[in-house]
């Protein structure tokens, strides 16, 4: 067996509460595509691709949008699960393009994935229609709906318009998934000015405003060990800070 495959092998046999029997085929070949850079298969070892993606529901054919997905390790992940009948769109704005743009321009040079796009837009227009995705995935970047750093590039986001958007853009019983740093319980969004983290109560009653139900969660990615009290940028936390996952339906 190849070195990756004994990798995703061991990450799906000892991630509870999901079993590596329960994970699809489609999704098992996403993240043992040999294709594959060897950061981003380093990078598993942390996000537990397979799982994640097996309990967001991921099946081939499905439209998806990787929205702020950076450098696009998600939307490569996601473009090989869906499979030639489906399709990824990677929406950056200006900062978020500029952050990856090392990662993104090697990801997409060549037509290496064709059955995706790249969009870039900004946070008042993400330019996603109407009722066209069954899926939208924001991973690690919710929180800079409420980041402000107008000298950095970064200017104030209009939140709940950037929710409203989603929402229109998922087809009916579409699904929103969230994943992001959590934060101490009732700070709000406060700490995701200084410490880029958010209070998941707070993410969730924002998200039920916006037309959105809360349908489940996953544990997947919480650690205990993180107090939450450090910049997720700090080495000390980097990398493995207590993450929550919110799936949401569209109402």
């Amino acid at each position: 067996m190849r070195p990756f495959m004994i990798a995703i092998a061991l990450m799906l046999a000892a991630a509870p509460p999901l079993q590596a029997a329960e994970v699809p085929a489609h999704i098992a070949a996403s993240v043992a595509a040999a294709e594959r850079s060897a950061a981003d298969r380093e990078r598993d070892a942390r996000d537990k691709p397979a799982l994640l993606m097996e309990f967001a529901g991921i099946t081939e054919g499905m439209v998806i949008a990787d929205v702020f997905g950076g450098g696009g390790y998600w939307t490569e992940l996601l473009a090989r699960a869906v499979g030639p009948q489906g399709h990824v769109r990677l929406v950056n704005n200006p900062p978020y393009l500029q952050f990856a743009a090392k990662e993104f321009k090697p990801r997409f040079e060549g037509d290496r994935l064709p059955n995706t796009e790249q969009r870039l837009v900004e946070s008042c227009d993400l330019k996603l229609g109407r009722d066209a995705f069954d899926l939208i995935v924001i991973f690690m970047s919710y929180h800079d709906l409420y980041y402000v750093d107008e000298k950095g590039g970064w200017p104030a986001i209009d939140a709940g318009s950037f929710l409203d958007q989603l929402h229109d853009a998922l087809k009916p019983d579409g699904r929103l998934l969230i994943i992001d740093h959590a934060a101490v319980a009732g700070s709000g969004s406060a700490p995701a000015q200084d410490l880029h983290r958010i209070d998941e109560a707070f993410a969730k009653h924002d998200i039920e405003s916006h037309g959105f139900g809360l349908e489940k969660t996953w544990d997947g990615l919480r650690n205990p060990g993180d107090d939450l009290s450090k910049i997720v940028f700090d080495p000390a936390v980097r990398g493995k800070t207590d993450r929550f996952t919110q799936l949401y339906v569209r109402h």
